[in-house]
């Protein structure tokens, strides 16, 4: 039985599902008229799932009672919280024998058997083996379809031929560079000027007399 998120709130009649958790506040709904409520900070607050009876030895978690309620009246409601004090007494004696029962109120004995009721009634109470065959076939058909999924993909990937990736284009080849060879300086007119050689005048010979 899976009685998480189920609160009972002081001053208020019932039990309150909680729906979603807000800044200041929670927003519960009442599994009797499905009312929606918000409960503050300030309200008491009680989770089914803390809450203990006191015996006389270990608590016996309240989610315990219930589940021997259920075998005993097999899966039916059971006792009204409205009945004789000593009935509901002698009822819980029965499913709990070793009660507290200087520390158990009556008020509290009323409200095992009222909230086991209305629990009842708003299919809380449905047993662990009970959820996990229903859980199961669930589980079944998700991991099928997740199967059938991955089988469907895998198909398509061996239909689908693969893309080639595009070839790389050849790089262009380097143009080679023809090593021309270094022209070379021309050579230095000689710095040095031909001397022009002077041509000696004819000498004039002397004319003698005859």
């Amino acid at each position: 039985m899976n009685l998480t998120g189920i609160i009972a709130i002081s001053g208020k009649p019932g039990l309150y599902k909680v729906l979603a958790q807000g800044k200041n506040n929670i927003i519960v709904e009442s599994l009797e008229d499905k009312k929606r409520v918000p409960a503050y900070a300030s309200d008491r607050i009680s989770a089914l799932d803390d809450i203990s009876i006191y015996t006389y030895d270990d608590d016996k978690p309240l989610k315990e009672i219930f589940i021997s309620i259920f075998e005993k009246e097999k899966g039916k409601e059971t006792i009204s919280h409205k009945e004789d004090q000593n009935k509901l007494k002698a009822y819980l004696i029965e499913v709990l024998p070793n009660f507290d029962q200087e520390r158990v109120y009556a008020s509290d004995i009323k409200k095992i058997f009222q909230w086991y009721n209305l629990l009842l009634k708003a299919g809380a109470l449905v047993p662990e083996e009970k959820e996990e065959k229903e859980a199961a076939p669930a589980k079944e058909k998700k991991a099928a379809k997740t199967t059938a999924k991955k089988e469907d993909a895998e198909a398509t990937e061996e239909k689908t031929p693969a893309k080639k990736a595009p070839a790389k284009k050849a790089a262009a080849p380097k143009a080679a560079t023809a090593k021309t060879p270094a022209a070379k300086a021309p050579a230095k007119a000689s710095a040095k000027a031909t001397s022009a050689k002077k041509v000696a005048a004819p000498k004039t010979g002397s004319s003698r007399g005859k």
